[in-house]
């Protein structure tokens, strides 16, 4: 309990271990691929070129407890060099405490000294440039058709406290196609300058993130009503069909009859993962 205590209030900078990320980013893409039929990302949606010249804030939407696993995959995928820290809910860190040392730092919520707190820890993260630090914007689990978006206080401050970073807005949903498993779908939106942000007031600075954030969300929208994997680029894919003992014998029937196989529950939607 001692460790604990300790690691509870050190700086997320300092107790990040590249080993036991590499080792967990390992763990949870093998999860992802036994529990999702894939990971894509949006042909058009791409992160826009990397500036390594200065921090990076990835603000996203909070659908599900799968995004904590969306950010491990999306980030070693498509920030390749960058070292990623993510604020969580402390009372919910307690509970993963090896997560401490993949970056994950604790924030209490609804609370000044929280507040305060978050800010200096991002602060410290955002020093380095070659960081980033990526962050569900409402603060809270939202369904994907909620409307405005909210965003968390801290988010709306940390422009003043991080004016060279750079704010990239990521859309994420899970919905289920055609297949027993569903799909993990992610999508960026232009990135907004730190200093332009701090200089606005905190209401509109509020508005600008939230604006940016729902466009990437509606335009994502649209590509998973579309269910055409055409419209995205696979980052993992995982498992299709219905699995079990009875896939088993229809693959083999399909052998012993000389056809080719396909797991697909229907191969006509939704094309191939």
């Amino acid at each position: 309990m001692t460790r604990a205590r300790g690691e509870e209030g050190a700086s997320p900078v300092a107790l990040f271990s590249p080993a036991r990320f590499a080792f967990f980013r390992f763990m949870f893409a093998g999860f992802a691929r036994r529990h999702l039929r894939a990971v894509r990302v949006a042909q058009w949606g791409l992160p826009p070129a990397d500036d390594p010249a200065r921090p990076l804030v990835v603000y996203a939407n909070h659908p599900s407890w799968w995004d904590g696993v969306a950010f491990m995959l999306y980030s070693t995928e498509l920030f390749p060099g960058r070292r990623m820290f993510i604020p969580m809910e402390a009372a919910a860190l307690a509970r993963y405490g090896f997560m401490r040392r993949i970056g994950v730092f604790g924030v209490e919520q609804n609370s000044a000294r929280g507040a305060v707190a978050f800010l200096r820890a991002a602060k410290a993260v955002l020093a380095e440039p070659s960081h980033m630090l990526w962050m569900n914007a409402p603060g809270r689990f939202m369904d994907v058709r909620e409307r405005p978006v909210p965003m968390a206080p801290g988010l709306v401050r940390l422009a003043e406290y991080a004016p060279t970073a750079r704010f990239l807005p990521m859309a994420i949903e899970y919905p289920f196609w055609s297949e027993r498993a569903p799909e993990m779908l992610a999508a960026y939106g232009p990135p907004l300058d730190g200093a332009a942000l701090a200089a606005l007031d905190r209401e509109a600075r509020a508005e600008a993130l939230a604006r940016a954030l729902q466009a990437a969300m509606d335009r994502l929208a649209g590509d998973a009503m579309a269910r055409d994997p055409a419209r995205f680029r696979p980052v993992l894919r995982g498992r299709e069909g219905m699995g079990g003992i009875y896939e088993r014998w229809r693959h083999l029937h399909a052998v012993a009859r000389g056809k080719p196989f396909d797991p697909r529950h229907d191969p006509t939607i939704g094309g191939s993962a």
